[in-house]
């Protein structure tokens, strides 16, 4: 089986499937079309699934002309209807992992997944998971949902892995086709074939190691090591605030050190789908076996804080112009969890929101690439236009995501107090109404 399925990959004859057309999914559909392949892109969307047959792109991360293209040529195509998988040789899926209300892993969409994949799996087929999961998911979860769905047995009839998605929404240097791949799957053959595959589309590095917990663990490590160092850091700038040092130069100061250290910055959280959530996994699985991951945990304890730690900050802030947060005027830039995107999953600026009108202030957002989000059954509208009369009739300003297409200068003229979480306003000269987390 792996032989003619190396043959068929080097000649660009395998079809190749995509379930889940996000932020992950799409940009790799596009990359392994424009590779030559055949792709089917799957999802339970309707809207997507149409939008992509237009050739209408809703991501970030891919070209309009490209997607444009490989839909008239017939490279591309999108369906709700998973009896196609039949039709695939390759399958690779890209569904949420979120938590749930118990901060726990939810992974009832990569489940059903499987289980829709399972009915119409084939011989010869090779079917990875790219999801962010805990280690062990592959093999204890997923290759028995395959097995007992189709009566195929993994690594004779079919073969299966694990590739962590390393998607940075908004990166213009490192995207999908560039960023080195990691590939884990159950046996030898497996591991070849799969790997070869993504050797075929990306021009990067494929790193195939020995299993795929190895490569579950592997993607949990990228983003939890992200995770501690930054509650490194928003727990030192609290400790800063208290000192009256300026923990943003003590940042820019250790940087200059050419080895042994790295930048990370502090915030008002952590948001996106990967950083705030991938500890989690890791944490409860821990459990299993007995074992705490403490600094993990405590570093989730600081970051999941913070929102609520600017608030407070805010508070403090007008409390020195006599002014109580309780009816106040606050005006938020920014709720992207990240700067120059329209992606606002888990985003911080969203619960610092929350936590300020908990406490009766009266708070209006503008985010030039966010015009609306929805939280918790509720939709807010971005304010139409950043005008001077809205910088001055705010009692604070409060700078939560560093989208580079705004006019700080003109925030700090017509702002009457600002407190930028982010040191979105660091060129800014004129300092004397801008306070730093």
């Amino acid at each position: 089986m792996k032989n003619e399925l190396l043959r068929k990959i080097e000649a660009r004859q395998i079809v190749c499937g995509v379930v889940g057309l996000g932020y992950v999914g799409l940009p790799l559909a596009v990359e392994k079309a424009k590779a030559g392949f055949k792709t089917i892109g799957f999802d339970i969307q309707p809207e997507k699934v149409n939008m992509v047959n237009a050739g209408k792109n809703y991501i970030g991360d891919v070209v309009d002309g490209d997607l444009e293209r490989l839909v008239e040529t017939g490279l591309l195509s999108a369906t709700d209807d998973f009896s196609f998988i039949r039709d695939t040789d390759f399958i690779a899926v890209c569904v949420p992992t979120p938590l749930d209300s118990h901060q726990q892993p939810d992974i009832s969409y990569v489940k059903s997944s499987f289980e829709e994949i399972s009915k119409y799996l084939k011989k010869g087929t090779m079917v990875v998971l790219e999801s962010t999961t805990y280690p062990g998911t592959t093999e204890d979860l997923l290759k028995p949902i395959l097995e007992k769905g189709s009566g195929l047995i993994c690594g004779r009839d079919f073969y299966l892995g694990f590739s962590p998605e390393r998607v940075d929404p908004g990166n213009l240097v490192f995207r999908t086709k560039n960023t080195p791949k990691v590939v884990g799957a159950i046996g030898a053959d497996a591991a070849e074939a799969i790997s070869a595959v993504y050797r075929a589309v990306l021009d990067s590095d494929v790193i195939t190691v020995s299993s795929p917990a190895v490569a579950e663990m592997e993607k949990i490590l990228e983003n939890t090591y992200r995770n501690v160092n930054i509650g490194l850091v928003n727990e030192l700038v609290q400790l800063c605030y208290k000192m009256k040092i300026d923990f943003w130069e003590v940042i820019e100061a250790a940087n200059s050190k050419p080895y042994g250290f790295q930048a990370f910055y502090p915030g008002p959280g952590l948001g996106g789908h990967c950083i705030p959530l991938d500890p989690y996994y890791l944490s409860w699985k821990a459990r299993e076996y007995g074992f705490h991951t403490n600094m993990i945990e405590s570093s989730m304890m600081v970051n999941d804080r913070m929102p609520e730690y600017c608030a407070e900050r805010a508070g403090h802030i007008l409390n020195r112009f006599k002014k109580a947060l309780n009816g106040s005027n606050i005006l938020v830039l920014g709720v992207a969890y990240k700067q120059d995107i329209d992606d606002y999953r888990e985003s911080p600026a969203i619960r610092v929101i929350e936590h300020l009108e908990k406490a009766g202030a009266s708070v209006s957002y503008y985010d030039p690439w966010v015009k609306e989000y929805h939280d918790r059954g509720k939709t807010r509208a971005s304010l139409p236009e950043l005008t001077a009369e809205a910088l001055k009739s705010a009692d604070l300003v409060i700078v939560t995501t560093a989208h580079t297409n705004l006019d700080y200068d003109f925030i700090q003229r017509n702002a009457v107090m600002i407190f930028d979480t982010k040191n979105a306003m660091k060129n800014v000269r004129i300092r004397d109404n801008i306070e730093l987390l």
